[in-house]
């Protein structure tokens, strides 16, 4: 998928160029792959393409970017549901929990890390240890991200005791 070797070659390097070509390669290929003739193609579409934004989003300042990757991952569970595809839709939980972090971050309330908080929750209810270990410890990492960030914002330790416990279970693997 030209979408895909464009990300790649986009993460690797320091520009936005190759990114930018990606969300544009993603959103032409969204342009055939409709939600009605091909749903779960469409579905890994809007995923890879929130993956893309959120990239940029990462390397930018404004939230713009990353706005667009939220909604492109809410769309993708839409057709990725828990039902049909399990671990699909825990991957695409786990993005959109990233996409709020970073949209938390730059924020100065809690209300989108909360909600990152809450889709890292749900995206472990498919990610098991058991299951699929690695994947598995990466949610725990992540979600220790998000209430740390809390926890920093907070007066209180129980959000910062949770990123503890949560840090510990991602080193068990």
């Amino acid at each position: 998928n030209l979408g895909n070797a464009l990300q790649t070659l986009g993460e690797r390097e320091s520009g936005t160029a190759r990114l930018e070509e990606a969300v544009a390669a993603y959103r032409a290929a969204l342009d055939e792959m409709t939600r009605e003739r091909v749903p779960l193609g469409w579905a890994t579409t809007q995923n890879n393409l929130g993956n893309a934004l959120w990239a940029l989003g990462e390397r930018e300042s404004g939230t713009a970017r990353l706005e667009e990757a939220d909604a492109a991952f809410r769309a993708a569970l839409e057709e990725w549901t828990r039902a049909r595809v399990p671990l699909d839709w825990a991957m695409t939980q786990m993005n959109l929990g990233n996409a709020l972090k970073a949209l938390g971050e730059r924020e100065g309330g809690t209300a989108r890390l909360e909600k990152a908080v809450a889709a890292y929750h749900a995206a472990l209810k498919e990610m098991t240890r058991e299951r699929v270990p690695l994947q598995w410890a990466t949610a725990q990492n992540n979600l220790g991200n998000a209430l740390l960030t809390l926890g920093e914002r907070e007066s209180g330790t129980g959000r910062l005791e949770t990123a503890v416990a949560a840090y510990r279970a991602a080193l068990e693997e």
